[in-house]
């Protein structure tokens, strides 16, 4: 399957006023999602055990949190997060802060 200009396919699964985050799970393990963080605010924080992401951020500017550790993000950063750490995502920015993550789409929460 190919998809253009960021779009990942899939259905929307939240949505809220904080976000919209749409999942591809056309994938036998992985899980393409793509999420439209709203302007001034922040994801919920969370973490997975036994589990490993990759967030690329597409569009905007922002901040992750990884272990309660914050740094700058913004279009075209790649982030690796290992195994059970703490992540979340804060639009620091005026505009929606897009991002597109890739999971094991087997896990349990």
């Amino acid at each position: 399957m190919k998809y253009n200009d960021w779009d990942i396919g899939g259905e929307v699964v939240k949505e809220d006023s904080r976000y919209t985050v749409t999942d591809n799970t056309n994938l036998n393990n992985l899980v393409v999602s793509r999420t439209r963080l709203r302007p001034n605010k922040s994801t919920s924080g969370h973490r997975h055990a036994g589990q490993e992401e990759v967030y690329i951020f597409t569009n905007g500017t922002g901040q992750m949190e990884l272990d309660h550790k914050i740094f700058d993000v913004k279009k075209g950063d790649t982030i690796l997060i290992e195994d059970n750490v703490f992540h979340k995502v804060h639009n620091t920015g005026d505009f929606v802060l897009d991002f597109i993550c890739v999971f094991d789409g087997r896990r349990t929460q």
